[in-house]
């Protein structure tokens, strides 16, 4: 579990592909997380002994893989923090959709509303959330989309939610859809963009989802 794919890394930012249900960060179960699998890969690369300062900027859900960047330091940290509240930090998913979307481009906007038992719903009282997809391809024989999905917000839930308030839930959302066998959700951040924090390089990272159902089911 500690082997991590490293996409990039220098004396401020590390760059690394989150498995598949591997946490984020710790959580109430305990179970290995990412942040605490790069703090143990720093720890042992460089021979840092206590503690090592590893910033979680931002995450994703367990059941999703994809692209992921910390920070070294707590300037890098902060700087890529205002970054994402600044709309500079860029976030792409891809996602396999149940159902065939009539549209091929679209925008989503909606106010959502995270509950007390960990669902998020759209609701007035909720806030502003953004999205906007476009489809790469349809599958007839499996009545599935294949989209790509820029995230201008970051609620909770927020694609698997915005998607299937309109239904068309995820592949494999046994939250918010409906459960085909024991598909995997369909969801992977494949795409991540952000200027450096100190040498302001754009930088951009790209990865592929895992060769499986339903992703083997386009063509990626």
């Amino acid at each position: 579990m500690n082997s991590l794919n490293i996409l990039y890394e220098d004396n401020h930012v590390i760059v690394v592909e989150k498995p598949i249900n591997v946490l984020s960060q710790s959580d109430i179960t305990h179970d290995m997380d990412l942040l605490t699998m790069v703090k143990n890969y720093i720890r042992e690369k460089y021979n840092k002994p206590g503690n090592v300062y590893i910033g979680l900027v931002h995450r994703l859900d367990r059941p999703v893989g994809g692209v992921m960047v910390f920070a070294k330091t707590s300037k890098a940290a902060q700087r890529l923090s205002k970054q994402i509240i600044d709309g500079q930090f860029e976030k792409k998913y891809l996602a396999v959709i149940e159902g065939l979307l009539p549209n091929d481009l679209g925008d989503y906007c909606d106010r959502l509303l995270k509950l007390s038992n960990g669902n998020t719903i759209v609701d007035s009282k909720g806030k502003e959330s953004f999205l906007s997809y476009r489809v790469l391809e349809k599958n007839y024989r499996t009545n599935q989309t294949l989209v790509e999905i820029s995230l201008k917000t970051g609620r909770h839930h927020q694609i698997r939610v915005q998607f299937a308030s309109r239904g068309f839930p995820l592949c494999g959302d046994k939250r918010y859809g409906f459960q085909k066998g024991n598909t995997q959700l369909a969801l992977f951040a494949y795409q991540l963009s952000f200027f450096h924090p100190v040498t302001k390089e754009l930088l951009e990272f790209q990865i592929t989802p895992p060769k499986k159902e339903p992703w083997t089911q386009f063509t990626l």
